[in-house]
């Protein structure tokens, strides 16, 4: 009977991986030459063609989506309303304890309407060079320089994105993970850094790496002491929303075991937490002690749910008291439908590329 499951595991395991692969080469390569075909339009209407790609975008990243749904990994989502939030300009920060975080937020966002075609995402510049990383070129997505030596250029890279692609775009959300890194490797040298320097010694996050943060808020919450460098109004920043991702039993996913569903079913936990932006401090120093006071209440909610399997809410939520409190746990709900019109469209994109390709080949050869 053991032999059997294990069979069964590993065919399912095959599967898996071998349907992501397959995924991957009907999804990316289309959504380049759908991109590729409209060009044109970046020039003479790029209103349109941004609403174009926004909708690909979104389209495409439902199938990473579907990778994390289908094998039983559920997103319970609770705290503030978020919705207050998804049409303004807003600063998304959240702790980073592995590769499943973006899928995972992928998947959250996607069931929500207009968030992914209006993101932006801040990642290490090592992204660029995968395989997803052409679509997040074409997003215009930002790839961050990592390591000491390249600190200024990354925060001077980041501001100059801002005003050229972010602002310009009219896109909303940006992500940004401030620890720069996954927990476990991060963890011991944050504390050292926080023994040196007289902070607190944290276990289930690590202290936030401040220069990304220090560039959005000087770009998105120009000092009213230096009017020469405000933005429109308009264009600022409107709300931070922290989201303390949570795995069960501290134990968290990671993207090969989402695509190999080797796992059993499981919910990953989003506390959200909304803060206006006229809360946050525009000094230096100010805005460090404020996201640092952030993570050490991070701490402590991770610190409650292992302990406990409930997440504080009601202590920890800056807008509980809007529109009658929290939201209640509920989970992210999917639409398969919807999943699966979206491969039919990919696929049939696909066919239809190579037929145009092949036609043409066909008047060198």
């Amino acid at each position: 009977e053991m032999y059997k499951m294990s069979i069964l595991v590993l065919l399912k395991v095959v599967f898996r991986v071998l349907f992501v692969v397959i995924n991957n080469i009907y999804c990316i390569p289309t959504f380049c030459v759908w991109m590729f075909l409209f060009q044109p339009l970046r020039y003479y209407k790029p209103t349109l063609y941004w609403k174009i790609e926004g909708t690909f975008y979104h389209w495409l990243l439902a199938m990473v989506s579907m990778w994390s749904w289908s094998a039983g990994y559920d997103i319970v989502e609770m705290g503030d309303d978020l919705r207050l939030c998804l049409e303004d300009r807003t600063l998304v920060i959240a702790n980073h304890q592995s590769t499943a975080d973006v899928p995972l937020l992928m998947a959250n966002f996607n069931a929500k309407k207009n968030v992914l075609p209006n993101i932006m995402w801040i990642m290490d510049r090592v992204f660029k060079f995968t395989n997803f990383g052409i679509v997040s070129v074409i997003h215009e997505d930002f790839f961050i320089l990592s390591g000491k030596d390249a600190r200024e250029e990354a925060v001077t890279l980041l501001k100059d994105h801002l005003h050229r692609s972010y602002l310009p775009l009219n896109k909303k959300l940006m992500v940004l993970f401030p620890e720069g890194g996954f927990l476990r490797k991060r963890r011991e040298a944050s504390k050292r850094y926080a023994l040196k320097n007289n902070l607190p010694m944290l276990n289930n996050v690590s202290l936030p790496r401040m220069g990304a943060m220090h560039g959005i808020v000087e770009v998105m919450c120009p000092n009213p002491k230096t009017p020469s460098e405000r933005i429109p109004e308009n264009n600022q920043l409107r709300w931070v929303l922290d989201i303390t991702i949570a795995y069960p039993d501290g134990k968290p996913l990671d993207l090969r075991t989402i695509v190999a569903g080797t796992r059993k079913p499981c919910q990953t936990f989003m506390f959200y937490r909304l803060y206006p932006s006229n809360e946050l401090p525009v000094d230096r120093d100010e805005v460090t002690k404020w996201l640092f006071t952030r993570w050490e209440e991070k701490e402590k909610i991770l610190d409650e749910f292992y302990k406990t399997g409930t997440m504080p809410v009601a202590d920890y939520c800056p807008m509980s008291s809007v529109d009658g409190g929290p939201l209640p746990p509920q989970v992210v709900q999917q639409d398969p439908l919807r999943f699966l019109l979206l491969h039919l469209f990919f696929i049939a994109s696909s066919y239809l590329h190579f037929r145009i390709a092949s036609y043409a080949i066909s008047f060198v050869w």
